[in-house]
């Protein structure tokens, strides 16, 4: 057992006992077969961590503080990129709870009634990230999306502004819980224009937002404030107004979402959501390694919040 922690790097084992087992497997030439200790197990030391992409920024800060948390433990983090899609998360899932995972990290609720079937009926300890819900025996860490898209929209609102427009892109779930957000706080003030939503199902990129703001003012001159659902699409609609000669704020506010890498330099610095992404991913792994380990855990849904960042842009 001590050399099994010793080789799994679990932090409880002396630091010279460590080596020393370490330079035995060396010279032994010993690798840990995963599916051996499975089956003396009946679980492996993987965890599975499922995102919808890799690309995006949110997810690696996210991937990086669930390791942080359960490499010390002696875990393994598996990562699955669904790429958003329905289909592949279903294949992922098939192929890891055939490795008898010790638990799984998921996002998001919305999934095939095949993969919601598997995980509950795999008996692996689950938490879900991102997203929150009151459903008894559910376990998540997350944020209200719905909520932080109203919290923009109002910001915006009392700037003066009427004439809000919304644009987003890959329109995943919680991009859409944003959408819903900024209808229901302009429907409140009785503004709410369902012609100034655009809504692309391509990535989003700087490349796409910038794409976006070209096309949404050629429809929409009249705009006074756009809600990008993601700091990138923001981004580039800085950049694009920049190339065009448009003033921002002085003739449309923009404002975007996650607080991404440059949005706080960006010219003008962009108004956003801080999304506490790291935290969401330390939380939800400390959540698992309770649940891992048969404890209870005394809040099952937790609510990390928001806050709204307020720049130059809007």
């Amino acid at each position: 057992m001590t050399a099994s922690r010793a080789l799994r790097g679990v932090g409880r084992v002396d630091p010279a006992l460590v080596e020393r087992v370490r330079e035995a497997a060396a010279a032994l030439q010993y690798v840990p077969d995963p599916a051996a200790r499975a089956l003396a197990s009946a679980r492996s030391s993987s965890v599975v961590v499922l995102v919808p992409s890799l690309a995006n920024t949110v997810f690696i800060d996210l991937l990086e503080a669930v390791h942080e948390v359960l490499a010390p433990e002696g875990y393994q983090v598996l990562i699955g990129n669904t790429h958003y899609s329905r289909d592949e998360e279903e294949q992922l899932l098939r192929n890891y709870l055939a490795h008898r995972p010790s638990g799984m990290l998921v996002t998001g609720f919305e999934r095939s009634e095949a993969s919601r079937r598997m995980i509950e009926a795999s008996g692996v300890p689950c938490v879900y990230l991102m997203e929150l819900t009151n459903a008894p025996g559910v376990h998540c860490v997350g944020l209200s999306q719905l909520a932080a898209g109203q919290a923009v929209t109002r910001h915006l609102l009392t700037r003066g502004r009427r004439r809000i427009g919304f644009v987003a892109a890959q329109l995943d779930p919680r991009t859409m819980q944003r959408a819903e957000g900024y209808r229901r706080a302009l429907q409140e003030v009785g503004c709410y224009d369902p012609g100034l939503e655009l809504l692309s199902p391509a990535r989003s990129s700087v490349g796409l937002g910038a794409a976006l703001f070209k096309d949404y003012l050629e429809r929409h001159p009249d705009v006074d404030a756009i809600f990008f659902c993601n700091d990138d699409l923001a981004q580039g609609a800085l950049l694009e107004a920049l190339r065009r000669g448009i003033r921002i704020p002085e003739q449309v506010l923009i404002a975007g979402f996650n607080d991404l890498d440059g949005s706080d330099c960006s010219f003008p610095r962009l108004t956003t959501i801080r999304t506490p992404r790291a935290e969401i991913g330390r939380r939800a792994a400390t959540m698992l390694l309770q649940l891992m380990r048969g404890g209870r855990v005394g809040q099952s849904a937790v609510d990390v919040g928001f806050e709204l960042v307020v720049r130059e842009s809007a």
